[in-house]
């Protein structure tokens, strides 16, 4: 049960750029965070556990919320993030980092909240780490949870990787169920899983937000550059540097469409999943 492919994905591979590129994609994921905020209706005092915490944006957010007489316990598996998060903390009392596996960390004490923006659809068994977390929520505790709904209504992955393959052809299919940004995309398979794992009273939300970029059409292009299905496509066929720009105009002029008065506005389709603990 180990997620040591993870693990190292999350501090070797994709963990550096998502450091280096930190302010545009908190800004970028601005609107889903608040999702969860909002769902989570966390309180004074709350002891809250934010999984998947990665640079820390969302545990400053949580910190806040629940006051000094709460806590804030952010998990990841990635080192290279929580570095960075470690940075983002050094004036919080109420906040803690864990580099921690949520499939398979004991947890010594239990909280009244858990919270995730894109952190769970990681897991290489999700009913174990679901279970898991379980056993540490509190009674009449709450869980949200923020996950990619479906692929094909989520334009922020799916324009890019087509203007990719239009530039170098298609890439190899591959299993969404795996871990990856849209293994919760099926909201009818994963309550299933979080009834198997134990968890009561659970529900899904889908909602449509629009992603707000920090950069025009030109930098949120090399942005999908460096983290997202461009990136891999680019990787996966080992191109030159000039093949590369040519993939990064193509994905600058799909993504135009976004364009706005206001900036780019990517819509997406969000799963808020929920879960309260009988008291």
């Amino acid at each position: 049960m180990s997620n040591a492919e993870q693990e190292e994905f999350w501090t070797d591979a994709a963990g550096p750029k998502w450091v280096t590129q930190q302010t545009q994609m908190d800004t970028l994921l601005a609107p889903v965070l608040d999702l969860v905020l909002d769902q989570a209706a966390l309180r004074p005092g709350d002891q809250v556990l934010d999984i998947g915490c990665g640079t820390g944006v969302s545990v400053v957010a949580a910190a806040r919320a629940v006051g000094g007489q709460g806590h804030v316990t952010g998990l990841d598996i990635s080192e290279t993030m929580l570095d960075l998060a470690a940075a983002r903390l050094p004036d919080m009392t109420n906040a803690a980092l864990l580099k921690a596996d949520a499939q398979t960390h004991r947890f010594d004490t239990s909280f009244d909240a858990m919270i995730s923006r894109f952190g769970v659809m990681f897991f290489n068994d999700t009913v174990a780490a679901l279970s898991n977390l379980n056993a540490a929520l509190a009674p009449g505790g709450r869980m949200t949870f923020a996950a990619w709904g479906p692929a094909p209504q989520n334009p922020y992955f799916m324009v890019p990787a087509k203007a990719a393959a239009g530039v170098l052809g298609p890439m190899p299919k591959t299993d969404r169920t795996l871990p990856g940004p849209f293994a919760f995309e099926d909201s009818t398979r994963i309550l299933a899983q979080m009834a198997q794992a134990g968890l009561k009273n659970t529900d899904v939300e889908t909602v449509s937000v629009d992603l707000t970029s920090v950069g025009d059409v030109a930098e949120t292009a090399a942005l999908m550059m460096q983290i997202g299905p461009a990136e891999a496509a680019v990787r996966h066929h080992g191109v030159d540097a000039e093949t590369a720009q040519q993939v990064q105009s193509a994905v600058a002029d799909a993504i135009a469409q976004f364009d706005t008065d206001d900036g780019l506005r990517i819509p997406a389709c969000i799963h808020i999943y929920s879960a309260r603990k009988p008291a």
